[in-house]
C-alpha cells in the first residue's frame, strides 16, 4: 500500500522543464548559459539537440523558431529516440538526424510542413500511448506526422536545427504566453510546387515544376516534394549517384 501511495505521487510531482542536454549536441550547435535556446552557427547541418530529460506520452514539447534563414528548402524535424543522450558524444552524432540517426538508433522524426517554422511560429509537437506523432504550429491544426513511434520505453525529444531553421528556444508550457492565432498551413501536406510549363517539369513526377538544387552535385532536375522524397528514401542523386547533403532553392542555391 504504502510503495503505491508512492509511486501515485511520484507520477503526480511536476517534472522538471524542458532544456536541451548539455553535451550531446551537433557540432554547429551552440546553448545558450540556460540551455533552452540553440543555435546554428554555420552551415546547413549537425544541428541536432535533445532534451535533458525523457518525455513522456501526451507531454507537449514546445518551442519557438527564432531565426529562419533563406536558401535553403527544408527546415526544422521534430521526433523522439530511445537513444539516451547521456550515452551520446557530440563527436559520434551524425549530421541529419533524418536519414542518418533514424538509420543508427530507434528514433523517429519528420520534417514540419513547408511553410511551417518560420521567425517567431510556436511549435508544440508530442508522441501519444498508440506511438502516433504529432505536432502543431501557433493556433493551426493538429499535424500527424508519423505512427509508427515504437512505445514502451523512455523517449528523449530530438530536434534538427536544419536548413532555413537557424535557431530555436524552449518553452516552458506551464507558463502562458500568446502565440499567433492564424496557421501557416492548414494541412499535414507540403504546400504544392507551381505547376511546370513544357520543358519545366520534374524527371519524377513530370507534373510539377523543377525547382530544387541537389547538394553538392548541383542537379537540377525535380520538384521539391520529389527532392525530399529521394533524399529521405535513398540520399542519392537520381542522375549521377552522388551522395545528396541537402536540398537547396534552384532559385536562389547557397554558397557552400
Amino acid at each position: 500500500m504504502g510503495a503505491q501511495i508512492c509511486s501515485q505521487a511520484d507520477a503526480e510531482m511536476p517534472r522538471e522543464a524542458l532544456r536541451f542536454h548539455a553535451e550531446a549536441v551537433g557540432a554547429q550547435v551552440r546553448l545558450d548559459a540556460q540551455r533552452s535556446t540553440a543555435r546554428r552557427r554555420a552551415t546547413f547541418r549537425d544541428g541536432i539537440v535533445f532534451s535533458q530529460r525523457p518525455v513522456r506520452p501526451g507531454e507537449r514539447v514546445e518551442l519557438r523558431v527564432l531565426c529562419h534563414e533563406c536558401g535553403w528548402v527544408g527546415g526544422l524535424r521534430v521526433g523522439f529516440t530511445r537513444l539516451d543522450p547521456e550515452r551520446v558524444t557530440a563527436s559520434g552524432l551524425p549530421p541529419f538526424v533524418c536519414p542518418d540517426l533514424e538509420q543508427q538508433s530507434p528514433t523517429w522524426a519528420a520534417m514540419l510542413p513547408d511553410g511551417c517554422g518560420l521567425t517567431g511560429d510556436v511549435v508544440r509537437f508530442w508522441v501519444n500511448r498508440l506511438g502516433r506523432l504529432f505536432a502543431q504550429v501557433n493556433a493551426g491544426p493538429r499535424l500527424l506526422l508519423r505512427k509508427d513511434v515504437l512505445m514502451g520505453a523512455p523517449l528523449w525529444a530530438v530536434m534538427d536545427v536544419y536548413g532555413t531553421t537557424k535557431a530555436i528556444e524552449l518553452l516552458d508550457p506551464t507558463v502562458s504566453a500568446p502565440t499567433p492565432a492564424m496557421p501557416r498551413v492548414l494541412s499535414d501536406e507540403a504546400l504544392p510546387g507551381s505547376k511546370a510549363t513544357a520543358g519545366e517539369e520534374c524527371a519524377i513526377c513530370f507534373h510539377q515544376a523543377a525547382n530544387t538544387c541537389l547538394v553538392p552535385c548541383g542537379h537540377t532536375h525535380f520538384c521539391s516534394c520529389c527532392a525530399w522524397r529521394v533524399f529521405r528514401d535513398t540520399a542519392k542523386c537520381p542522375v549521377c549517384r552522388w551522395e545528396i547533403e541537402a536540398v537547396a532553392s534552384a532559385w536562389d542555391p547557397p554558397a557552400l
